[in-house]
C-alpha cells in the first residue's frame, strides 16, 4: 500500500517506535512518504498525494476537500489521528467509497503545557530566561498562584484535569461552561461561577477548553475579554478560532486581561513570526505543542496504523463513515 503522510514537522513520525508496525524500516509492502513541512494549494497536496492509496493525518494539520479528492483517484482509505473534525468532508470520502478511520488521545499533555504556560507567565519565566542569558539579573515580579481564582471554562477531559492541578496549587476554581459540563463539575466538589459576568470579571485566570464547532466558534467575545481584571491571564490551548477575530488582540491593546498564554492560531503553521500576538511583552505564545509529546504521538499515531492496518487487512474499524462498506 502507498501510504503519505503529511505535515510531520518535527521529522518525528519515523523515529517513533509505532512506525514500526507499517514495517517501512525493513522495507515491507507498505510505501512510505513523509513529508515535514505544509502546502494548502490544492495543486501541490494533489502532487503530493498522487498515487496515495491511504493518507495519515495529524490532526487538522491538511484540510481535505471534494475538489482535492476529485483529484486522487488511488485514494482508498485516511486514517485521521484523533477525531475527524471539519478539516475532512467526510461526505465527500463517503460518496467516493473513500473509509475514513479515527482514533484517540490522551488529555494528559495538552492539560500539563496548559498548566506549565500559565505558571511560566506568571512568573515570566521565559523573559527572566531571556534576561540572564543576555547577561542580566532579575526584570520582573511575578504573581504566585494560591489563593487565586481559577476559571475553566469547558469541563470535558482536559478542563478536568487543568480544575485538579489549579486546586492542587490551593487555588480557588470555579467553571463555567454548558449545563450538563457544570453538573459534572460541581458532583466532582467545584464551584460554578454564578454568571458569565462574574465567571470574566473576578478570575484571576481564565483557561478555555471547548471543543470547536458551529455553537462554539466566536464564544469568547471582546466585551467578555474586556470585563478582565489588568492583572487577569487568558489562556487558550484549545482552538484559536474560539475566540472572535481580533478579539484578543484588541483586548490586550485596550489593557484588560494584562496577560494572555496562547498555543493555538487561525492558521497553522505561523512562519516568519507573522502574528498580531507574537512579540509582545505580556503573552506567551508557543507552536501548537499541546498534544505533541513523545507518549501521546505514540498513542496518536499507532492507533492511526492500527486502523490502516486493519483495512488493508479487510478488517476495517474505528469508522467515522461506517457506510462507507457498502460501496468498497
Amino acid at each position: 500500500m502507498r501510504i503519505v503522510i503529511p505535515d510531520d514537522y518535527q521529522d518525528c513520525v519515523r523515529h517513533l517506535d509505532c512506525f514500526g508496525k507499517l514495517g517501512a524500516a525493513a522495507g515491507a509492502e507498505h510505501d512510505v512518504t513523509i513529508f515535514n513541512d505544509s502546502v494548502t494549494d490544492i495543486d501541490a497536496l494533489a502532487a503530493r498525494f498522487a498515487g496515495a492509496q491511504a493518507l495519515v493525518l495529524i490532526r487538522e494539520r491538511t484540510s481535505i476537500t471534494a475538489p482535492l479528492l476529485d483529484r486522487l483517484p488511488d485514494l482508498k482509505m485516511i486514517s485521521q489521528t484523533a477525531k475527524v473534525s471539519g478539516h475532512i468532508d467526510l461526505a465527500a470520502c463517503t460518496a467516493r467509497g473513500i473509509a475514513v478511520a479515527e482514533g484517540f488521545g490522551d488529555p494528559t499533555s495538552t492539560a500539563e503545557l496548559t498548566w506549565a504556560m500559565i505558571m511560566a507567565s506568571r512568573r515570566h519565566l521565559v523573559t527572566e530566561v531571556n534576561r540572564l542569558n543576555n547577561g542580566q539579573w532579575q526584570g520582573c515580579l511575578g504573581q504566585q498562584l494560591r489563593g487565586q481564582t481559577m476559571g475553566v471554562w469547558g469541563y470535558g477531559r482536559i478542563g478536568k484535569l487543568v480544575a485538579g492541578y489549579a486546586r492542587a496549587f490551593g487555588m480557588k476554581v470555579w467553571i463555567w461552561g454548558r449545563s450538563g459540563s457544570m453538573a459534572r463539575a460541581q458532583a466532582d466538589g467545584f464551584d460554578i461561577a454564578p454568571t458569565r459576568e462574574r465567571f470574566f470579571s473576578d478570575s484571576d485566570v481564565i483557561s478555555v477548553h471547548l471543543r470547536l464547532n458551529g455553537e462554539t466558534t466566536g464564544i469568547v467575545q471582546e466585551d467578555d475579554l474586556a470585563a478582565m481584571k489588568k492583572t487577569a491571564l487568558f489562556v487558550n490551548t484549545s482552538r484559536a478560532e474560539l475566540v472572535a477575530p481580533g478579539a484578543l488582540a484588541a483586548a490586550l491593546d485596550a489593557g484588560r486581561p494584562g496577560f494572555a498564554a496562547v498555543d493555538v492560531y487561525e492558521e497553522e503553521p505561523v512562519l516568519g513570526a507573522r502574528h498580531p500576538l507574537l512579540n509582545r511583552d505580556n503573552v506567551l505564545c508557543t507552536p501548537h505543542i499541546g498534544y505533541v509529546e513523545r507518549d501521546n504521538y505514540e498513542l496518536y499515531l499507532g492507533t492511526a496504523f492500527d486502523n490502516l492496518l486493519a483495512y488493508a487487512a479487510g478488517r476495517p474499524v474505528n469508522l467515522a463513515n461506517p457506510e462507507v462498506l457498502e460501496k468498497i
